[in-house]
C-alpha cells in the first residue's frame, strides 16, 4: 500500500493542538512537508519544532484568524505564493459553542458560517490550482458525526456542519475529473479541549458530576471509550495518501461505533 507523501506539501489547519496537531505530526512521519495553519504564533512556532522531518522535507506555519476570514486569505496567499502549491488541504477548525438551536442568535450562525464553510471554501480556491497544476490535490474536511445524526444540544453545529458536508459533496463531483479527492472524516467523542469544554457545560447545566457525564456519553460507544487523536490523524493521512486515490466524496465515521445511521 502506498501511503508515501514524500514531495507532498500539506496545509494543515488548527494544526497547534487535537486532532490538527495529531494530522500534522502523521503527514509529516509520512514525509510531506507541512505548514501549520492556526491563530497563536507561538504555539505554532513550537508545533512546527516538533514536526518529524523526512527526506528533505520543510515545514513551516501561517498564523491566521479563522474569525477574520479576509486577513486570513492575505495570509495564506502571500505564504503559499512563496512556499509553492498545496497537494493536501486539510480544513479544520474548532467547533460553534453549544447550546440548543430555538435560542442560537443569528449572529451565532453566522460568525459558525464564516469560520467553518466561508474559511474552508476560500482554503480550497487558494490552493485548487496548484493540485491541478502539479496532478496531486486531497482536501480533507474535518466535522463531525452531526451530518449524519444530529447531537443533542449543539444546534449551530448541527447545521453548520451539514453545510460543509454539502458542499464537500458538491465540491467532490466537480474535482474528480483532475483526480482530486474531497472527502469528510467525521470525528466522535476524541480526547480533545473540545470535549472536555463539553463535558464541563453539559456538568454544569444538568448539575451532573464530571464523571456521571463522562460515563453517559461512553455508554453510547460501543467500543466503550474516546478517540484519541492520533487514531483520526491515521485515518486523515490515509485518504491524504496515493492509495486513496479513487475514494472521493465520502462521509467516514471515525467514531467507535456510536453514531446509529449508515
Amino acid at each position: 500500500m502506498n501511503l508515501n507523501l514524500s514531495g507532498k506539501h500539506a496545509l494543515v489547519c488548527g494544526s497547534t493542538q487535537g486532532i490538527g496537531r495529531a494530522a500534522a505530526m502523521q503527514l509529516a512521519e509520512l514525509g510531506a512537508s507541512v505548514t501549520l495553519l492556526a491563530r497563536d504564533e507561538k504555539k505554532l512556532a513550537d508545533t512546527v519544532k516538533e514536526l518529524p522531518v523526512k527526506g528533505g522535507a520543510q515545514h513551516d506555519f501561517v498564523a491566521a484568524d479563522f474569525t477574520m476570514p479576509d486577513a486570513m486569505k492575505i495570509k495564506l496567499e502571500d505564504k503559499l505564493w512563496k512556499s509553492g502549491p498545496v497537494n493536501i488541504l486539510i480544513n479544520n477548525t474548532g467547533g460553534p459553542p453549544a447550546g440548543p438551536i430555538a435560542s442560537a442568535t443569528a449572529d451565532q450562525f453566522l460568525a459558525a458560517y464564516n469560520q467553518h464553510l466561508i474559511c474552508n471554501h476560500i482554503l480550497v480556491q487558494a490552493v485548487i490550482e496548484g493540485m491541478k497544476e502539479t496532478g496531486y490535490g486531497r482536501i480533507i474536511n474535518i466535522i463531525s458525526t452531526s451530518v449524519k445524526q444530529p447531537l443533542r444540544g449543539l444546534g449551530v453545529s448541527n447545521t453548520v456542519r451539514a453545510a460543509v458536508a454539502n458542499w464537500a459533496k458538491t465540491l467532490s463531483l466537480e474535482l474528480a475529473p483532475f483526480g482530486i479527492t474531497v472527502n469528510n472524516v467525521l470525528p466522535g467523542a476524541t480526547r480533545t479541549q473540545r470535549l472536555t469544554s463539553i463535558i464541563h457545560n453539559k456538568s454544569e447545566k444538568t448539575n451532573h458530576t464530571i464523571s456521571a457525564v463522562t460515563d453517559d456519553m461512553l455508554n453510547e460507544i460501543p467500543m466503550g471509550r474516546f478517540a484519541e487523536p492520533e487514531e483520526l490523524a491515521n485515518a486523515i493521512a490515509f485518504l491524504a495518501s496515493p492509495a486513496a486515490a479513487y475514494i472521493t466524496g465520502i462521509n467516514l465515521p471515525v467514531d467507535g461505533g456510536r453514531t446509529g445511521s449508515l
